[in-house]
């Protein structure tokens, strides 16, 4: 370790990642492409360096949140089309057009501006038309896409890549809400067939549209959660169409700092939330909420130490967390800790964590991913 190195670090496993991808493959089927969705710094997983293995097995197409997160990938070096999904305004059209990247329109508004810069710029922009199919939140009604499409097609600056819409409640496989609204996206696309260039790829699935099959059939699908080794689901339905093989990519460890003993009737940490109740041995660990690990796991999370869980005891902290490690032999200073991952034959996973902080495993992977050093495995 270097001496300059903080006691935690986040690993990232390269071999996880393409397992994951391949998987995804698989039940995409043939001549179904992947876009990687690579935004919030890839989940917490390192955008550029995610997105720089993801291409070495042959992902072609990226999905990230801002025009920003596109320019960063272009200027690392990765290829390929790159969507920005969450909106373009005016002051970004350059930066789209410099840096060749497809803005996902969201309405018409747009269109005479992308098409006026772009002859200025003496370029053509492809890009991607979002539907509101029922999730409600942006894209155009789909009684509004066919003159939107109209539009398009009239300007020959402009390239339509690709017509998208999203599910809402594709993480609960027995919803009946995903099939409402690939139904729906379904007979939009019947509708303004005839404005849609023929290389035109049509996609609609996250990851629970992915594996619980109902976001299959068309041309693209758009792995977030899954990539990254976790369920679309929580765990909570079980599983299924083969989440049990996914290969969760981060892992959070740390070290124990000191052990101490306590007799019972001491009070431990800000508040004392926690008193022991028998002689208890405690070992220190240097995480806390500036690293992710949040105030809400207090009294409720479980870490790994030698292969064996042992719960977090009061109050955690800025820097520090206590667990309570009596009758766990040889415990002290040094010892690797796991916060998230395995180690040995127990493991934590994103999910379990996500129960003890009431969220979902999106946000526990973001959270220690984008606040930790990160290293990459194998």
């Amino acid at each position: 370790m270097n001496r300059y190195e903080s006691f935690n670090r986040v690993e990232i496993s390269r071999s996880a990642l393409r397992h994951n991808l391949a998987l995804c493959r698989q039940l995409a089927g043939a001549g179904c492409g992947i876009v990687a969705m690579v935004k919030a710094d890839a989940y917490g997983h390192g955008m550029v360096e995610c997105a720089r293995i993801l291409a070495a097995e042959g992902v072609e197409t990226f999905g990230v949140a801002e025009v920003g997160e596109g320019v960063c990938l272009r200027r690392r070096g990765i290829g390929g089309e790159i969507l920005v999904l969450a909106g373009t305004l005016p002051e970004t059209i350059d930066a789209l057009v410099e840096y060749d990247l497809t803005p996902v329109l969201l309405d018409g508004s747009l269109l005479d501006t992308l098409a006026e810069r772009a002859a200025r710029l003496d370029r053509q922009i492809r890009v991607q038309l979002k539907v509101d199919a029922g999730m409600g939140r942006l894209g155009c009604p789909p009684e509004e896409a066919t003159e939107i499409l109209r539009r398009i097609r009239a300007l020959p600056r402009l390239r339509l890549q690709g017509v998208m819409a999203h599910f809402p409640m594709a993480d609960d496989p027995g919803s009946d809400n995903t099939t409402r609204v690939r139904r729906r996206f379904d007979a939009m696309i019947r509708r303004v067939a005839g404005f849609l260039p023929p290389d035109c790829r049509l996609h609609i699935a996250n990851s629970g549209g992915l594996f619980y099959g109902s976001g299959t059939g068309l041309d693209l699908v758009r792995p977030g959660i899954a990539l990254y080794g976790c369920p679309p689901d929580g765990g909570v339905h079980g599983g299924g169409h083969g989440t049990e093989r996914l290969r969760p990519v981060m892992r959070f460890v740390s070290r124990v700092i000191q052990v101490r003993s306590h007799p019972a009737g001491t009070g431990l940490g800000y508040g004392h939330i926690f008193t022991t109740s028998r002689p208890t041995r405690v070992a220190i660990l240097p995480a806390g909420y500036e690293d992710g690990y949040l105030r809400s796991l207090s009294n409720r999370a479980s870490v790994l130490i030698r292969g064996r869980r042992v719960p977090v005891i009061g109050r955690i902290s800025m820097n520090l967390t206590m667990v309570d490690v009596t009758g766990l032999e040889g415990v002290c200073a040094g010892d690797e800790v796991v916060l998230l991952g395995r180690q040995g034959t127990e493991e934590i996973t994103a999910d379990e964590i996500a129960s003890w902080m009431g969220t979902i495993s999106y946000e526990v992977l973001c959270l220690l991913g984008n606040l930790n050093q990160r290293v990459y495995v194998e």
